[in-house]
Order: C-alpha cells, then structure tokens, then sequence
C-alpha cells in the first residue's frame, strides 16, 4: 500500500475510531476493495489528512455537505466522529443551521433528527 494509504487508515482511525474502522475492514471485498482504497487514499489520507483546517471544522463542514446534499446515512457515523475531531453540539447546531438558510429547511430538520437521535444514543452508551 501507499504512504498515502497508510495515512489515510492512520486519520480514519483516529476520527472514525478503531471498532468502526475494523468493522468496516472486515466487510471489504474483493469487489470493493478499489472503492475502500480511493476513500481511504482520497478522503482520509488526502482531506482529512491535511493541517489546512482543524479537524473540528472539517468535522463542521462533512456534516454540512452531507445535509445539503441529502446524504442522511453517513451523518450518524460523523456525529460520533465529533467526540474525536471536537466538533461540540453547539458546532453541529450552527452548521445545521447553515445548511436551513443555504440548502433548506427539511434537510436540515432531518439532518438534527438524526443528530438528536445518535447523541442520545452515544449518552446511554457513556460509562456511567
């Protein structure tokens, strides 16, 4: 594999966490395997890699970009992720709102659904 590659795995692991990664590992295929290289070489070693932008804002911005454009399945995984990159409830909030006044009000309602829902689900998962 690639430097780039190996960079890519280090960054997701590090926003994603270690068990998601691995589960994701474990269901690649023979099929998939060039469309998880591009997204580990491309999004993680190359985007997410870069120091342009912190974390946290990068965090703000995928769950922007992915309210706008309707891409509800991935918005759970990235507000997990907030607990790594540091992106606060506040944060998700703002950029919701964003995407109300620039994309529209019912993606950004069910964009807040979904963030309601798995930030109740990651307090009951909290050691208590």
């Amino acid at each position: 594999m690639s430097d780039r590659f190996d960079k890519g795995m280090e960054v997701r692991r590090s926003v994603l966490g270690d068990a998601h990664v691995d589960r994701a590992e474990a269901a690649k295929t023979e099929f998939d395997l060039p469309f998880q290289t591009l997204i580990t070489e491309g999004a993680w070693g190359t985007v997410w890699a870069s120091d342009g932008i912190s974390k946290r804002e990068r965090s703000m911005i995928t769950l922007a970009l992915l309210a706008a454009t309707g891409n509800f399945e991935e918005i759970p995984m990235h507000i997990r992720a907030t607990a790594r990159t540091g992106a606060s409830k506040q944060d998700v909030l703002e950029a919701f709102q964003h995407v109300a006044i620039y994309a529209g009000v019912p993606k950004a309602n069910h964009a807040l659904k979904l963030a309601k829902a798995t930030y109740a689900e990651m307090e009951e998962q909290e050691p208590k």
